[in-house]
């Protein structure tokens, strides 16, 4: 073989291996960002939450080593206990009506109709708005003086009720919040599922004589079993996190009828100066929600079939 031919032969496997390497390399370039925002907004701050949770540390003294004492103190905390329960009352509270009804607008706005995409607008445009300008408004609304609920029922002639200022009405008024905010948000996901549905199946069921119920319950439910594990999932975790609208409308009252277990959070940690706790609080909260995930993985998730073709 020539020089010639030695140098052209060179030339193309170099060439050939820097194509190779460059085509693995590219899907490695474009995942470095996102993977430098996770480590650091998301993996780091986790093992620093465990690390100090840890230590008994006010911010202001240097950290002390406590082991696991911090875990041990939350088990005999009875306001964590009812943080806790106040927390899983919030939940019921909300994910039941605000999933129901996402389905429910999903079905009306399912439908070719002019103008429709405005009213799909019109119901996300809660979602939009800040939380803490929501609660804001939303208070404004519960005001047992001047509020605009009270003076609906005493033009009807109700007896105005106190609202925020009741330890038995404010939980679920902040709960009327959150899925006033949240249920047109989630409609958008069931809209798309019920879009990807295959039509064949309904004009089979017609064929077959089924019912509006039947089909709902025997074909657009258990194909939206995949979005409805998404929604469910997405606001549990949501829901288990509340926090701004309690810290702006209830501060956790009257008493300690609001007083979720992310606001008890808070307290501890920029209140009370209780970092460590307030740490260890967080860990718990974290495995709470991760089972609770994992229980709707093994009912809700069970069955799902995501191949619709």
């Amino acid at each position: 073989m020539g020089v010639d031919a030695t140098a052209r032969l060179t030339k193309g496997v170099e060439k050939t291996f820097s194509y190779n390497f460059g085509r693995r390399l590219a899907p490695y370039v474009f995942i470095f960002p996102s993977f430098v925002g996770v480590l650091v907004f998301l993996l780091v701050p986790a093992l620093a939450v465990l690390i100090v949770s840890l230590f008994n540390w006010n911010m202001l003294s240097p950290p002390r080593f406590v082991g696991i004492h911090n875990y041990l103190d939350i088990f005999h905390d009875p306001i964590a206990l009812h943080s806790m329960l106040t927390t899983v009352y919030y939940v019921i509270l909300n994910i039941p009506v605000q999933t129901v009804l996402a389905i429910l607008l999903a079905l009306l706005m399912n439908r070719r109709l002019p103008g429709m995409g405005v009213f799909r607008a019109f119901f996300v445009l809660p979602w939009l708005a800040m939380p803490v300008a929501i609660s804001v408004i939303w208070n404004l609304i519960f005001d047992p003086t001047n509020g605009v609920l009270n003076g609906l029922l005493a033009a009807v002639g109700l007896q105005p009720q106190q609202w925020l200022s009741s330890p038995v009405e404010a939980l679920p008024c902040v709960a009327a919040v959150n899925v006033w905010q949240w249920t047109g948000y989630n409609m958008l996901f069931f809209l798309a599922g019920l879009q990807s549905i295959p039509s064949h199946l309904y004009e089979a069921a017609n064929i077959d004589g089924a019912g509006r119920f039947r089909k709902f319950f025997s074909i657009t439910l258990p194909l939206l079993r995949p979005t409805l594990l998404f929604v469910l999932i997405t606001s549990v975790i949501g829901s288990f996190q509340v926090f701004d609208t309690v810290y702006v409308m209830t501060q956790g009252g009257p008493g300690t009828a609001t007083n979720v277990y992310n606001y008890y959070i808070f307290q501890q940690g920029f209140q009370f100066f209780h970092m460590g706790y307030a740490a260890a609080l967080s860990v718990i909260l974290f495995v709470v929600i991760l089972l609770v995930t994992l229980i709707q993985f093994r009912f809700v998730g069970r069955g799902t079939t995501y191949d619709m073709s």
